[in-house]
């Protein structure tokens, strides 16, 4: 269903998940869509530079799917047609914990298994369907333009392959370039401040393997989660199935614990995580291609207010908030901010100047999309003495308010499920806060 147009032409600053997802989110507002991408986009399955996370493994929560379900209607035929893998969740999940594995039900919904390449072709290839959204590789954006006061922002100059650098006319500008270096740059020209800042220093690193799926094995479980044993080490691995018959390996580290880039290495390490599944999986299975490592030294989450936002510019994804990636959250928040923008949008469609102060608006609802999943992934940070950050004065109650829930978990399927859909992003973390469950917490808490 089409809506009245917003506007003539809408730009968009990369085309990683978060920006394809704001591309879609826009198309049916604007006249025309255009991404600008520095990357040339290739047209297989395959890493580009410009995502140096894209030969790790990546995670697509439910709520993240979902969002991409709305902004692209055709997107699960997509993702069954390229070769996505379902697997319910957690049925299909072999999921280690340092004392016991979690118990495996049917919750109820299926996750899909793809590398990061394949998930980017498949909604570039969505895009492409839609006639008034273009992408433009090779486009590397030099600088965002902004009126003479420094109100409101009105274009992006960029470089072009075989060309001097040209300049793009926009009503509205979203900035999804990872680490926001265009936003900063124009706050800094129009003399406003940068945005307030929270770090969490995690000082992690991660090797990635891929692996031919043993023919001559069967296992009863499609995704193997094999957890750390905080604060003792940092020790993590996830085991997951990808396109063509492929298992994609990622080992976490903290600190000086650093999975090597080297086979035997890697065995090594896989063989040290606090349970063996892993290991004992790939130990026959045959590697493919080299391993890839790469360091994620923290956490970062900024703050747009309207001081710090001229009008008609929007910061989403990493640029707006770079999480662990251990957890598996990037992508679906950013999709989530997606179609955050475009309900945004979408109540301002009968304003007589429509996009005047969406700018606030979208950042100051975004904080409820980022909430859970920044607590959810610094609670277990913080359990690390070596992370590096303000904890809340209220971390260690906490702390034993997870541990109470997690045993909770353990033994009735209903708490198991709520759990699951928070992490999912398909409930807020306020979901937590229902009387009944905080009596039998509490309860937990006093056995």
């Amino acid at each position: 269903m089409l809506h009245a147009h917003l506007g003539r032409q809408a730009v968009v600053i990369g085309a990683g998940i978060g920006g394809l997802a704001a591309a879609g989110a826009l198309s049916e507002l604007f006249d025309r869509v255009v991404v600008l991408e520095r990357d040339n986009l290739p047209s297989e399955a395959t890493p580009r530079p410009g995502a140096p996370q894209g030969r790790h493994l990546h995670g697509l929560l439910a709520g993240g799917h979902q969002a991409l379900c709305a902004l692209f209607p055709d997107l699960e035929k997509d993702l069954a047609r390229a070769g996505a893998i379902p697997v319910r969740v957690s049925r299909d999940f072999c999921e280690n914990g340092p004392e016991s594995d979690r118990p495996r039900r049917d919750l109820g919904w299926s996750a899909y298994m793809l590398s990061r390449p394949l998930i980017e072709l498949v909604i570039r290839g969505a895009l492409a369907r839609l006639p008034n959204v273009t992408v433009q590789p090779q486009c590397r954006v030099t600088a965002l333009l902004a009126t003479p006061d420094g109100r409101r922002v009105v274009g992006a100059r960029y470089a072009a392959p075989g060309s001097s650098e040209e300049t793009i006319a926009a009503d509205f500008v979203v900035d999804v370039s990872g680490r926001g270096f265009p936003t900063l740059a124009l706050l800094q020209a129009i003399n406003r401040p940068r945005p307030r800042e929270m770090e969490i220093g995690v000082d992690l690193s991660y090797a990635t393997a891929i692996f031919s799926v043993p023919r001559s094995q069967r296992f009863d479980w499609s995704v193997v989660l094999t957890h750390a044993d905080a604060p003792h080490h940092g020790r993590r691995g996830v085991l997951c199935p990808i396109e063509h018959n492929r298992w994609m390996v990622t080992l976490v580290g903290r600190g000086a614990e650093q999975p090597p880039a080297e086979l035997d290495g890697f065995m090594a390490y896989a063989e040290r995580l606090a349970k063996p599944t892993i290991h004992d999986a790939i130990r026959n299975a045959k590697p493919i291609g080299d391993i890839a490592r790469f360091g994620f030294p923290a956490s970062v989450r900024r703050y747009f207010d309207a001081d710090t936002i001229p009008d008609r510019l929007i910061v989403m994804g990493d640029a707006l908030c770079r999480l662990n990636p251990a957890y598996g959250q990037g992508m679906s928040v950013a999709a989530c901010e997606a179609l955050l923008l475009k309900r945004v949008l979408l109540t301002r469609r009968d304003e007589r100047e429509p996009l005047d102060g969406v700018s606030v608006l979208f950042h100051a609802q975004a904080q409820s999309v980022i909430d859970g999943p920044w607590q959810l992934a610094a609670l277990p940070d913080f359990a690390y003495p070596c992370t590096r950050g303000q904890r809340p004065d209220d971390f260690e109650q906490t702390l034993r308010f997870s541990a109470a829930m997690r045993r909770l978990a353990f033994h009735d399927p209903a708490v198991d499920r709520l759990m699951t859909e928070v992490a999912h992003l398909l409930k807020p973390l306020s979901a937590y806060q229902d009387p009944e469950l905080l009596r039998r917490v509490g309860a937990e808490l006093t056995a």
